[in-house]
């Protein structure tokens, strides 16, 4: 067992180099300049683990008015890619009330590289020949957001889903666990280190 929970992942803190972009790219990067919450803008920018006060247990925390220059990547080398074939990806998040979005390279059966990128500022899904962009619905507080990569895959490029390469997570979210199964489980199914466990209120 691994006992640095970021040890598989790459992360960066801070402004992105200046280069030059693609429209996607340009357009990804002006969407998450600012956040709505302006309290974003008195801290500084970090990953950091921290003790929710929800859950009672310790989570990661990624903070950053800039999002694209904040984040963390696995694996964390550029040449290395994650090679898992589960379908299924998890992710246990909180939702800050601030602009947030994680990113998803795959291969499919025709040996091209796809990306889904979700967030929570999208309007609308868009889909190109090497990205797909979705919105992302979150309720206050904790989600557990389930993506069926093999189906999404499917339906946006006809093809089929063969692993993922690469996961990239940026600011602004609390990180709980992230995960792949090969299929969807219930909740109550689950291995105890995959659930929430959330309070319950009582009345």
């Amino acid at each position: 067992m691994l006992s640095d929970p970021l040890q598989l992942w790459g992360k960066r803190i801070g402004s992105a180099p200046s280069k030059t972009k693609s429209k996607d790219e340009a357009d990804h990067d002006s969407r998450q300049a600012s956040s709505p919450d302006s309290t974003v803008h008195d801290q500084e920018p970090h990953i950091e683990f921290m003790i929710d006060e929800t859950l009672n247990s310790q989570v990661l925390e990624l903070l950053s008015i800039h999002l694209p220059s904040t984040f963390i990547t696995t694996p964390s080398l550029a040449t290395r890619t994650l090679g898992i074939k589960l379908p299924i990806l998890v992710l246990l998040v909180k939702n800050l009330g601030k602009y947030w979005s994680f990113e998803v390279t795959i291969l499919d059966d025709r040996g091209e590289k796809r990306r889904f990128r979700a967030s929570n500022f999208q309007t609308m899904t868009r889909v190109k020949p090497y990205i797909t962009t979705m919105p992302l619905r979150m309720d206050p507080g904790w989600n557990q957001i389930q993506l069926n990569l093999a189906d999404y895959t499917k339906r946006a490029y006809g093809t089929a889903y063969a692993e993922t390469l690469r996961i990239t997570i940026h600011a602004n979210c609390r990180l709980r666990r992230v995960y792949f199964s090969d299929q969807l489980v219930p909740e109550s199914e689950l291995p105890a280190e995959f659930k929430l466990y959330l309070p319950v209120v009582k009345e």
